[in-house]
């Protein structure tokens, strides 16, 4: 993964996002600004704090704010996606930084129809950081590649943590369920289709602390007699030592 320093020191200027912009709107910006790079700032690149975000504060909603003002003389727009499909928190992002001078397009996506796009990489036999981070790069570019599914032994149900690494101490036939499933079937503000799992499997709800979400990851975990785990920045040893735990036992 891409360091802060990398991305300021690259020749490309840049075109920040977050969340899942809708889709038309990216795609005109992706065809006007075609020579860009296109960074997700939800992404913990490693900027330093710019101090604007509360230190008790979602830490995706952090990386987005340090990571634009760490960019800010390389970047000439930020998409920011401020409906449903994202949360509150990053429509006030989105007002800040626009605020601080940033050029920002705004976007909500929450209209479908009823057509739900096939979720093969959820399901497939990779790795599940690799599951993860392929769900959102395809948010910007389409996915073409090979997947072999897999029968499912373990769930991880909720958004992409902060901590990428969490998600290798799964197993590779872990499925994946939440708002990280709805972007793949491109439905992201669905909220029935991200309450839905297999109930079959033992299940970790996972959610950022201070984040809207650990409302819902808590309740399924107790409906469907799951883990809950929230965490803010990096995951802490006992927390590594309750998810082992719980795949072990599962």
């Amino acid at each position: 993964m891409a360091k802060i320093h990398d991305l300021k020191n690259q020749n490309k200027r840049i075109i920040g996002m977050w969340g899942y912009p809708d889709p038309e709107v990216l795609e005109k910006i992706q065809q006007q600004y075609s020579g860009h790079e296109f960074v997700d700032l939800d992404v913990n690149f490693g900027a330093p704090s710019s101090n604007v975000v509360p230190d008790a504060y979602c830490k995706i909603i952090a990386n987005i704010v340090d990571n634009a003002i760490t960019l800010k003389d390389k970047t000439d727009l930020i998409i920011a996606s401020v409906g449903e499909e994202k949360c509150d928190s990053a429509r006030i992002a989105a007002l800040i930084l626009e605020d601080l001078g940033f050029k920002v397009i705004q976007t909500k996506y929450a209209e479908y129809g009823d057509a739900i796009s096939p979720t093969p990489i959820a399901t497939s036999n990779l790795p599940l950081k690799e599951k993860v981070t392929t769900i959102m790069d395809g948010v910007v570019q389409p996915v073409n590649m090979q997947i072999q599914q897999s029968k499912a032994t373990m769930g991880f149900w909720g958004v992409p943590p902060n901590d990428l690494s969490l998600l290798e101490l799964f197993p590779d036939t872990t499925h994946v369920f939440g708002w990280t499933r709805c972007v793949e079937a491109k439905r992201p503000a669905d909220l029935e289709l991200e309450m839905m799992v297999d109930e079959s499997i033992p299940t970790v709800f996972f959610a950022q602390t201070f984040c809207a979400k650990m409302q819902l990851a808590q309740y399924l975990a107790r409906k469907y007699n799951g883990l809950f785990v929230d965490v803010d920045d990096t995951a802490s040893n006992s927390v590594r030592a309750k998810i082992e735990a719980f795949i072990r036992l599962g």
